[in-house]
């Protein structure tokens, strides 16, 4: 519970004192402005932006008969001042101050989202520097391919997170935008200069055009760039979830003195950060489908958006820091085991080495066909002895692959012995590691 409740200010940023809060920083930015454009007089401005204040419990209380939030929030606010009130919320329609609040308030959310992608950022290049050089086996369909580093595997995690970190602050741009354009967007009743002057004092910029909302595709950007991360996020939980499979064991969650895994089997190790993870990116993609539905609005407005928009949110920048936070701690507390990893890059025999053997008949006049023909016939020897619980690897440290290669006599008309074991060797497959942490680190 420590865990959730270190995410408290995210959730503060969404609270309903942080809802009227932020619709009263727009208010008192019209008033301001108007008193700069001459329409309300120092005296009166000075006792707005002084005075003026709301009660929650008495915006409650009025909603019940008005049945409208933005009226009721007037009224506690008009309460607190004198006749001065009159200019409060002048030439406004609800929106001007609803969407241009809530523009602030995902602003702020996306610049802790991004804090937090950073933090994630660094903990997966802490860790791809340490592991730059451990040796592991890359899978493909979930079967033995080729040698790789698991640094390598933390630098595409990096790089990819790093992408969705640019979509974030694209969409960040995208969302700091307001609106004082009156209830049909045409400006009748308020000059384009108080929009401009608005957006000025709260640091957004004016919608070039808008009706009587901010456009919703704009939301749809956020809430899509949430999704991708949560999906890339999604990718790093579900791969830790499979090293630590018993059978594969290549790292694992840190396990606490203390922790149980399971209240009838002492033995077990779950991992269940990065299955919790799994499903938090399940919720957090689930938003981008009513985020666009909420684009196609009727005419200059209706509401169906801001029932969706009041759960949605909130939900998906408290969700997502939450997520991000338990993620960056996962990866910089994964146990990992180089061990284990060389042990299952040896599991089947030299198998992982086919393709370096194939490359190199042709270089010796070898027809493709020919080789992939001598190759694979060897492979698959390789498959039967493992099956019939041969060791992959003989006392002389000799994989059944290479044991097989070295005895056939169409492979060695073309290599000699010393070439082939040549084949086996790892540093083959790390020597542009450095080159590809230059390109991703740079």
């Amino acid at each position: 519970m420590v865990e959730r409740y270190s995410r408290k200010e995210m959730a503060d940023k969404w609270s309903m004192q942080a809802k009227y809060d932020a619709w009263l920083k727009v208010e008192l930015a019209a008033v301001k402005s108007w008193n700069k454009l001459g329409f309300i007089s120092d005296d009166d401005c000075e006792k707005i932006l002084k005075n003026a204040k709301f009660d929650i419990s008495r915006i409650d209380e009025i909603e019940k008969t008005t049945k409208h939030d933005v009226i009721a929030f007037l009224t506690s606010v008009s309460e607190s001042l004198g006749g001065e009130s009159r200019f409060v919320h002048f030439g406004m329609t609800s929106s001007d101050c609803i969407d241009t609040a809530v523009a602030l308030q995902i602003k702020d959310s996306l610049e802790l989202i991004i804090r937090d992608v950073n933090e994630l950022l660094s903990a997966l290049k802490t860790r791809a520097l340490e592991h730059k050089k451990t040796l592991m086996v890359g899978r493909s369909h979930g079967i033995h391919g080729e040698p790789i580093t698991f640094g390598l595997v933390l630098a595409i995690w990096f790089d990819e997170i790093k992408r969705a970190l640019e979509l974030l602050e694209h969409s960040k741009k995208v969302i700091s935008v307001g609106m004082i354009s009156g209830a049909m967007g045409n400006f009748s009743h308020a000059p384009l200069e108080l929009e401009e002057l608005v957006c000025d004092e709260l640091d957004l910029s004016p919608a070039p055009a808008s009706n009587q909302v901010i456009q919703r595709d704009r939301y749809a950007q956020v809430m899509n760039a949430i999704a991708i991360l949560a999906s890339s996020c999604e990718k790093i939980a579900v791969a830790v979830r499979h090293y630590q499979r018993t059978e594969v064991y290549e790292a694992e969650e840190y396990f606490s003195p203390g922790q149980k895994g399971s209240s009838a089997m002492p033995h077990k190790r779950n991992p269940v950060l990065s299955e919790n993870i799994t499903g938090l990116c399940r919720v957090l993609r689930s938003y981008a489908i009513p985020a666009m539905e909420n684009v196609a609005l009727w005419h200059e407005r209706d509401i169906s958006h801001s029932s969706v928009e009041r759960f949605m949110l909130p939900d998906s920048f408290i969700t997502a820091d939450f997520m991000l936070h338990r993620l960056t701690n996962l990866i910089k507390n994964l146990v990992v085991y180089p061990e284990n990893m060389m042990k299952n890059l040896n599991l089947t025999g030299g198998l992982v080495f086919s393709q370096r053997v194939l490359l190199e008949l042709p270089k010796c006049g070898v027809s493709r066909e020919d080789a992939y023909k001598i190759v694979q016939r060897n492979a698959m020897k390789v498959w039967a002895d493992l099956q019939q619980n041969r060791p992959a690897i003989n006392e002389n440290g000799e994989s059944l692959f290479l044991q097989n290669l070295l005895n056939d006599e169409d492979l060695n008309k073309s290599l000699t012995q010393d070439d082939i074991r040549s084949c086996f060797e790892y540093g083959y497959y790390t020597k542009n590691v450095d080159r590809i942490f230059n390109r991703v680190f740079r």
